[in-house]
């Protein structure tokens, strides 16, 4: 593959840091919402499901961008999904600032709604910068694919850190200027990044029919995409489940996305890579250890620390940004199979060490080795993927990622939320000082408070009912009633950290993967990756009656 010599001029240096910086502004835009979130909730006069659902608008779209734009992205140019993406920080930019200024002048709802399509502006944007920088380093550096998608993907713990400080050491300022940041570094890489020549796509190059590329992903990727986008639709309608939605949606939304599916069959009339669908599998618990974590963490050690809870994802955050710098080496040396089985089982104890660890001291130690496991997760995977099924160009490369964030938005969260709840039930049981307090509320070991949940109907528990709990809390004494609700909020509160011992359920899910998959390899010869030129007279992918064999069940 003829690459810009393999980054090593000016120009296809100019374009990977043009690259990375496009990957620090999606971070701001991400990390500068997570932190006003409770400003706006309190400005705009929000509920907690709707302060929810403002953190969701800001995220699921990238997914429907980043997969959107690879379908098209070979036939519109890199340059021009990069002016997209830019034009999309700028608006929200705008739309942010305004947002304040109209909310401070005496209309908050329109504010609101500034803030809301702006973000919905926001994702989308971020999705079509991992949709042009993603394919971009992979063609620049086709020989160490892996290594550089790592270093590009520092960009994201980059931003989080840098904009987490400022976000955090100006904390008095009127909010308009945590949102106005991102202009900068949005006008950093649109400048560096407008006059450079970008590559032509190793799969354009190669000669590899669009047919060919979408047949890589096949039917089978298109089950899994219309299988969350129809989880999504409904969600994002049912405004998070708090409307119950028509059967004629819910059949419209479903119709959707067994269209997405019977089209890409009808299209590429082939099931898909075998590897690739074992990829996209094993890509769902890798988004929710990482960023489904990342999202609740926060929220997870409020009850159990005496410091800013926030520091925990600057702190994880900082060492997934110097560790990614140095993934080249560490790959060479355990392969990128490897180091994402080693990965795995640092997030385990990482993760299972945080559900138990008190005192800043322990935390932090127990926070490093979860942030040394999260850090090589999501660049490694698209490298495995970049350097396994190079056939599927931009569109493989950037739907497991966009999968990834579908995934987490659609199962991974509320799973996270609902086993929150379960240990919240738990430790109320098996509080003594509760029972004792309130023995109207736990008998015969169940909760009298309980409301029955679901989430998608698959997705079922039990929580709290908050009124439910008042009306027990007004059988005791008036002066006793404060101090049991506080002792039951505490409770909750500091019960939420077990849930991480549970959560160690997705790493591990990855290892049992990863260590199949090097037991596969090692039995073909071992992990090397795929030359587009070894492949470029292979032909199409069989029909779907044909089975998965060719190109490979695993390869």
């Amino acid at each position: 593959m003829n690459t810009q010599s393999q980054g090593d001029n000016n120009g296809s240096q100019m374009l990977f840091w043009g690259c990375f910086i496009a990957l620090v502004t999606t971070a701001f835009g991400f990390i500068s919402r997570v932190f006003l979130v409770d400003v706006w909730e309190v400005e705009f006069g929000l509920t907690k499901p709707e302060a929810g659902r403002l953190l969701g608008i800001g995220i699921w779209p990238f997914a429907v961008s980043i997969i959107g734009f690879s379908l098209i992205i070979d036939k519109i140019g890199y340059k021009a999904s990069m002016v997209i993406a830019f034009v999309g920080h700028a608006i929200w930019a705008v739309m942010g600032v305004t947002a304040y200024f109209v909310s401070d002048g005496g209309n908050p709802q329109a504010g609101y709604h500034l803030v809301y399509w702006g973000s919905l502006i926001l994702a989308l944007g971020n999705g079509t910068v991992e949709a042009f920088i993603n394919p971009v380093v992979a063609t620049l550096f086709s020989r160490e694919k892996t290594k550089w998608l790592n270093i590009l993907h520092a960009g994201w713990p980059g931003g989080l850190v840098c904009a987490g400080f400022i976000t955090i050491y100006i904390d008095e300022v009127p909010w308009w200027i945590k949102v106005g940041l991102i202009a900068i570094p949005a006008v950093v890489y649109f400048f560096m990044l407008l006059p450079c020549k970008f590559p032509v796509q190793e799969r354009v190059a190669s000669g590899v029919s669009y047919r060919q590329m979408l047949a890589e992903f096949g039917v089978l990727g298109a089950i899994i995409v219309g299988f969350l986008v129809t989880l999504q639709l409904m969600d994002f309608f049912s405004v998070g489940g708090l409307v119950e939605l028509p059967v004629w949606q819910k059949v419209l939304f479903m119709a959707i996305g067994v269209a997405i599916v019977v089209a890409f069959g009808v299209y590429t009339r082939a099931l898909g890579r075998g590897l690739m669908f074992v990829l996209t599998l094993i890509m769902m618990p890798l988004a929710w250890t990482e960023l489904g974590t990342d999202s609740w963490i926060t929220a997870i050690m409020k009850g159990v620390v005496t410091f800013d809870a926030g520091w925990i994802l600057v702190y994880t955050s900082a060492i997934m940004l110097v560790l990614r710098f140095f993934a080249g080496p560490i790959v060479h040396k355990f392969s990128p199979l490897g180091l994402l089985a080693i990965s795995a089982g640092l997030a385990i104890v990482g993760l299972y060490s945080l559900s138990l660890a008190a005192g800043a001291f322990i935390i932090f130690v127990a926070a490093t080795i979860y942030g040394f496991g999260k850090t090589f997760f999501w660049p490694t995977m698209l490298g495995v993927v970049s350097e396994q099924c190079p056939r599927g160009g931009a569109l493989t490369l950037n739907a497991i990622a966009g999968i990834g964030m579908l995934a987490v938005g659609t199962l991974g969260t509320p799973f996270i939320g609902k086993l929150q709840t379960d240990k919240q039930n738990e430790a109320i049981i098996a509080n003594a000082d509760i029972a004792e307090a309130l023995p109207a509320l736990v008998i015969d070991g169940e909760i009298q408070a309980l409301e029955p949940k679901a989430i998608y109907e698959i997705i079922n528990y039990d929580a709290i009912d908050d009124a439910k709990l008042k009306e027990i809390v007004a059988t005791i004494p008036e002066e006793q009633r404060e101090a049991v609700e506080k002792k039951i909020a505490a409770v909750r509160q500091a019960a939420n950290q077990g849930a991480l011992a549970n959560m160690t359920i997705f790493p591990t899910i990855m290892l049992i993967g990863y260590l199949a998959l090097i037991f596969y390899f090692r039995s073909r010869g071992g992990y090397r990756p795929v030359e587009l030129s070894e492949e470029e007279t292979a032909p199409e992918p069989a029909p779907a009656g044909a089975g998965v064999e060719e190109p490979g069940a695993l390869g």
